[in-house]
């Protein structure tokens, strides 16, 4: 089992031109999709020199461009969004423990497991489903600039947010797959165990947005979406001195017989 670190593997030249190049021999498809995108966004950097250097020079002319102004933070903003996948992928974030680099790596990877999928990757879950309604209703109205002569179509850089959400999803479950290939054979049963909160983080998405749709589908005709919420699944019970929805009951429930269903699946092939 391979943690993408075989010092057999001549990985050090490489990464001083292309960190996506690291530990490539232990790289899965998701990661090689990370690397992929990221490698081509990258190019979002020398636009945004050019566009920083050239605004500069406009306004010292005397001829300011809002819409250079705010093209800068669109680049700066998709790069940096797209960036944060590649940085998961490569490993290339900045660590704050000093411990670390000392322990065993069977260690490390439990450590980097509960870092990406029992904090991590539900944070991510979280945003996409918080940034879905802004993009959904940036597109609906059309949104642009603040400034006349701003960037208009703002509605793309909110989609683009919401889609960058789902990338770090990839690269963060693309490397939990190797992390945990470190401490056993990452079989979908066991894959999903391991993530247990992600599962079902992600479960509940599911439950929530078949629940959402099918009440907007059979709408009656002049009520708003919004009465949508004030369904009885929508509600919660009391359970002792907790007030619990319907619908994490369900999504609990879900989650373990998803669960009990891959690792069934898993020991029957092994059969």
């Amino acid at each position: 089992m391979q943690d993408g670190t075989d010092p057999e593997v001549p990985d050090a030249p490489v990464a001083i031109y292309d960190p996506g190049e690291v530990g490539r021999h232990a790289h899965n498809r998701g990661d090689r999709v990370v690397v992929l995108i990221s490698n081509i966004v990258a190019w979002l950097f020398p636009l945004l020199v050019v566009a920083i250097c050239a605004q500069v020079i406009l306004r010292q002319l005397g001829h300011n461009q809002a819409w250079l102004d705010d093209l800068q933070w669109w680049l700066y903003g998709a790069a940096v969004l797209i960036g944060v996948a590649y940085a998961v992928t490569t490993d290339g974030h900045v660590r704050v423990d000093i411990f670390y680099d000392n322990f065993d790596p069977a260690r490390k990877a439990r450590i980097d497991i509960f870092a990406l999928v029992w904090c991590f990757l539900p944070f991510i879950i979280l945003s996409w489903d918080v940034t879905l309604s802004y993009a959904i209703a940036s597109v609906s109205a059309n949104e642009g600039s603040d400034s006349p002569n701003g960037l208009h179509n703002l509605w793309i850089l909110k989609v683009v947010l919401n889609l960058s959400f789902l990338l770090m999803a990839l690269a963060i479950w693309s490397m939990y797959i190797r992390r945990l290939a470190v401490l056993t054979v990452p079989k979908p049963g066991r894959q999903l165990l391991w993530a247990f909160p992600s599962t079902m983080f992600a479960v509940n998405l599911v439950v929530y947005y078949a629940f959402y749709l099918f009440y907007l589908i059979t709408l009656p005709e002049g009520e708003s979406a919004r009465s949508i919420s004030r369904n009885p699944i929508f509600g919660e019970v009391e359970l002792g001195p907790w007030d619990i929805k319907y619908t994490i009951i369900i999504t609990f429930a879900l989650t373990l017989v998803l669960i009990g269903a891959a690792l069934w699946r898993d020991s029957r092939r092994d059969g």
